[in-house]
């Protein structure tokens, strides 16, 4: 066989998460209800539908490299200079392009443990050398993560605010906090994909180019375009400029730019989203109660589900749901493993949950 460069030669082929098609292949039939990747159900703006159509005929061209003008729009919206801003593949991909950029082999690295592990999966994939804090209270530790980042002399911290896959979440000013207690070289990776779905104090007050920072955000969530694969991130103008050194020039292709603009300026869907994931959010902690089950206090568009039981008993009801056709996940390290995570959906769907989840349980418990 072809001989592998010497990271990826060590590294086990792993795939960060299976897919819910994979999943339908090998069950060999569709699921009812798509409760688990926290992908907005509610769908994207019809906007955004549209300019994606109309820029469907100019494919053959390729996508404006720097994305100049959904550059431009985020800035305005944001209060930002452009120079503050870079598009990327999601946030997946940005997360790939700043661990290149910013880790050298054997550099250290803090997250949580149980924290998003895509991110696991670039510093691995570049070699650095991860070290995790628990949760407390089903929430990442900021001070924690300070104390492990002081000790390791990591070069980056990582924290979702708000989290997944708990929900949880921290006031803004525990955020900012957090910055002045970080080593004075360490970069502060804040991923914050589901900002559209949480209180406004959760949101810090940082400046654009602060640079002890660099924000996440995605329009896969409230935006509903997970399939376009586009995001962006915000920092200080000279760690952005860094990603034009490596990052794929053209990998934001120009459908996905349209119908990111489009949906940005769409702000009545936005809060028609808004409303209907708070709604979701509300009757999922119906369901649960009504099974004996608790749902966990959630700020993103999915809720935590305690089931009282441990890992062992949570993954064998998320496979009951997904053999009666609801397809959900669950966090993969104890304690959060306790915990079943269903994404908000539409009214259709956490019916069909709220039919099968009582017979999951029923069957589990009496096995």
């Amino acid at each position: 066989m072809t001989r592998f460069a010497p990271i990826p030669a060590s590294l086990p082929a792993t795939v960060p998460f299976v897919g819910p098609e994979t999943l339908e292949r090998q069950r060999g039939k569709p699921f009812g209800a798509r409760l688990g990747a926290n992908e907005n159900g509610f769908g994207p703006s019809p906007r955004a539908i549209r300019a994606m159509q109309d820029a469907v005929s100019q494919v053959w061209k390729y996508g404006d490299a720097p994305s100049h003008d959904l550059r431009h729009a985020l800035a305005a919206r944001l209060g930002a200079a452009p120079e503050n801003i870079v598009i990327g593949e999601g946030i997946d991909g940005l997360l790939g392009v700043l661990v290149r950029l910013m880790i050298a082999p054997g550099d250290a690295v803090v997250t949580s443990e149980g924290a998003y592990p895509t991110f696991n999966y670039h510093v691995t994939g570049y070699a650095g050398v991860l070290h995790k804090a628990p949760y407390r209270d089903d929430r990442e530790d900021p001070q924690a993560l300070i104390d492990l980042a002081h000790r390791t002399g990591a070069r980056m911290v990582y924290l979702a605010n708000p989290d997944n896959p708990m929900g949880s979440w921290h006031s803004g000013p525990t955020i900012t906090a957090m910055l002045d207690g970080l080593p004075r070289d360490c970069l502060l990776v804040l991923d914050e994909a589901y900002a559209e779905f949480a209180p406004r104090d959760a949101i810090p007050d940082i400046a654009p180019d602060d640079p002890r920072v660099i924000r996440m955000r995605t329009f896969s969530k409230a935006y509903g375009l997970a399939g376009a694969r586009i995001g962006y991130a915000i920092g200080a103008p000279d760690l952005i400029a860094g990603f034009d050194r490596i990052r794929n020039h053209f990998g934001v292709n120009s459908i996905a730019q349209a119908g990111a603009l489009a949906a940005l300026a769409d702000t009545d869907w936005l809060a028609h989203v808004q409303d209907q994931v708070a709604t979701a959010r509300d009757r999922i902690g119906q369901i649960a109660r009504q099974n004996g089950l608790t749902a966990l206090p959630s700020a993103t568009n999915f809720v935590a589900v305690d089931t009282g039981r441990d890992g062992t008993y949570a993954a064998n009801l998320v496979r009951a749901l997904q053999d009666r056709g609801v397809f959900i996940r669950m966090p993969g390290v104890a304690p959060l493993n306790r915990c079943i995570r269903i994404s908000c959906g539409p009214a259709q769907e956490l019916d069909l949950l709220s039919v099968v989840l009582p017979k999951a349980l029923d069957d589990l418990n009496a096995g």
